[in-house]
């Protein structure tokens, strides 16, 4: 009963959504058609993945309806080492609304200067996007004029700007982090959402910090408060992950049925996955009553993450007219693995294998029994579709890679493995694809996944890789002679020694790019078995001029890490180009916050 209910649902073919923005350094995404099931029951169209009802900040007009707000680009960034550059974001700005997500929070834009330009590019281009469905842009703020006005200034070009302010209202952060009362705190509340309405901002967020921890009567009362003051949307966060699912959704319940005022807001839901629980206590509040859901892409934020949007989206697809009394989205869940794949690359944090619906072992099947039961009838053991995430199934198609397949057939498999690739970025892929297939027999789909990485979800190239040799063993010092290219096309060799043949490649890149850095981490993973697997590498490094932000929730200053990726049959190749990668991206940084206050079309220029 289960698998016939998430079977890809039977609607109208919708309407083509393609950006009319510059394309150049962006992944290319085909339009989608889904096709009618004659047989499927007619009312199952109601609760297609595409139709949404008019947007109305305070009021939904379908109550079935559950808006999908994410926060990928604002607490997912916060993970460490997740720093991404403003051409990223914007990249994943823009997949998001493909995707169909209602609010998207842009960042933090009082955090730093690089987040405040990042969140006012999207506001500009991914909030006036010429399509059927804009998103609404949003901007986070500490409940303080300073922060609101500049959120306010970097969302206010959208079509569809919100402010989303916040203070803490548990008893343990109101005495040892805000050092107020209670009375001190709504008054601060209370004042700083009026001063966001007076900007001019019709849409505004209210969240009380760590509510699961709060004291129920003390949130009726400032979350009425608010409601006066002009809060439109209502957000109730487990900051810690702390509640349970029968406690969080009788908090949503008994915030529903006590906050004077709460029939003229939207209650929306923010749950951290502490102790893994955020994804049911998201369902578990929208059963609840809420009709506002907080996410990120593969579920990344701050310590243990949080509620991730593909689980809590495929759930409602799945159960929701079953048991969740017919809540839907708006979201095109055959974009969700593109997405994935794109917040994966871009922000270096690695997807588990057994992760739901994304990871790699989603829809593989090893047991006999298993197995068998799918040969005969693929519903006895999946209750979703990769089709309906994005993914076809492996070898679906037949297409077997080799050195002698052409652009085409590269192109066809990468569509089966869920990257709609075109343009520079194909012709790159290929150029590599090729130099890999003459010297390995079969290229499996792993190898073309660690490619696709290395080649096409890289940051702006300052410096590439051109050639690197290197000479080492038990006889003495190991040396390295690498060959970079900058962006002027000028050549640059250097040599130096080390203690391995990787130190010495890095010392020598030290010695071209001349940025002073600290090694964090590096890793290595062979992608496939056998002595002629493609090796993955990624590293983690922080500038001794190190990038700063303010952090959202601590208000401390913290130090920016930038992750890099790279991948070659040869190990010290694939080190050297992940230390590139990670400089580039640092690099890049560095070069917007220096020519921020050059004017704005050298702030566009350099992100496109």
């Amino acid at each position: 009963m289960a698998s016939s209910i998430c079977k890809r649902l039977p609607i109208n073919p919708a309407p083509t959504t393609t950006s009319r923005l510059p394309s150049s350094n962006r992944i290319s995404l085909r339009p989608f058609h889904l096709v009618r099931q004659t047989n499927a029951p007619r009312s199952t169209a109601i609760r297609c993945s595409i139709r949404r009802p008019e947007y109305i900040p305070n009021h939904i007009p379908d109550p079935k309806y559950v808006r999908i707000f994410d926060t990928t680009l604002r607490d997912g960034e916060q993970s460490p080492g997740a720093t991404m550059t403003t051409k990223e974001k914007l990249d994943i700005a823009r997949q998001l609304a493909r995707l169909g997500v209602d609010i998207i929070e842009a960042g933090f834009p009082a955090s730093s200067d690089a987040d405040f330009e990042g969140v006012k590019l999207i506001a500009r281009e991914v909030g006036n996007v010429d399509s059927d469905h804009v998103p609404v842009i949003c901007g986070l703020a500490r409940c303080n004029k300073r922060d609101i006005d500049r959120a306010w200034e970097a969302v206010k070009e959208a079509k569809k700007p919100r402010i989303h302010t916040f203070i803490a209202t548990s008893e343990i952060h109101m005495e040892f982090k805000l050092k107020m009362s209670r009375d001190q705190v709504v008054e601060k509340a209370t004042s700083m959402v009026a001063y966001a309405r007076s900007l001019g901002c019709n849409d505004i967020e209210f969240s009380p910090e760590d509510a699961g921890r709060s004291d129920r009567e003390f949130l009726y009362q400032i979350l009425g408060e608010v409601i006066k003051a002009g809060a439109t949307t209502l957000n109730i966060p487990d900051t810690v992950g702390y509640t349970l699912p029968t406690e969080f959704g009788q908090l949503i319940a008994d915030l529903k049925a006590n906050t004077p005022g709460i029939e003229n807001v939207i209650i929306s839901t923010h749950c951290q996955n502490d102790l893994g629980l955020s994804t049911a206590n998201t369902l578990s509040g929208a059963h609840a009553g809420a009709r506002q859901l907080e996410v990120t892409i593969n579920g990344i934020g701050e310590r243990a993450g949080n509620a991730s949007l593909e689980e809590v989206v495929m759930a409602l697809k799945c159960r929701g007219e079953q048991v969740l009394d017919g809540l839907y989205t708006g979201i095109n869940t055959q974009h969700i693995v593109m997405a994935s794949k794109m917040v994966e690359e871009y922000s270096g944090l690695r997807i588990q294998p057994h992760k739901a619906i994304v990871g790699a072992n989603a829809f593989a099947h090893e047991s006999g029994i298993h197995q068998d039961g799918m040969l005969k009838n693929k519903n006895t053991y999946e209750i979703i579709s990769p089709e309906d995430i994005g993914l076809l199934r492996s070898n679906e198609s037949g297409i077997v890679l080799g050195k002698l397949s052409g652009r085409h057939a590269l192109k066809a498999k990468m569509l089966e493995l869920g990257y709609d690739i075109d343009g520079k970025g194909l012709d790159d892929l290929f150029a590599r694809f090729k130099g890999v297939a003459g010297n390995k027999k079969i290229i499996t789909d792993d190898d073309l996944i660690a490619l696709v990485s290395d080649e096409v979800f890289q940051p702006v190239v300052i410096w590439k890789v051109e050639d690197v040799q290197v000479t080492c063993g038990s006889l003495g010092l190991s040396t390295a002679t690498v060959k970079l290219i900058d962006a002027a096309g000028a050549e640059y060799i250097s040599c130096s020694v080390g203690t391995g043949p990787v130190d010495a490649a890095y010392k020598a890149v030290d010695l071209i790019v001349k940025v002073p850095v600290r090694l964090l981490e590096y890793s290595m993973n062979a992608v496939t078995e056998g002595i002629d697997a493609i090796a993955t590498t990624r590293v983690l490094i922080r500038g001794e001029d190190s990038v700063t932000a303010t952090h959202a929730m601590t208000g401390e200053t913290v130090n920016r890490a930038f992750s890099g990726t790279g991948a070659a049959m040869d190990i010290v190749i694939s080190s050297v180009r992940a230390y590139v990668g990670a400089l580039n991206k640092l690099i890049g940084f560095n070069i917007r916050l220096e020519t921020e206050d050059s004017g704005e079309t050298k702030v566009l220029n350099a992100c496109k």
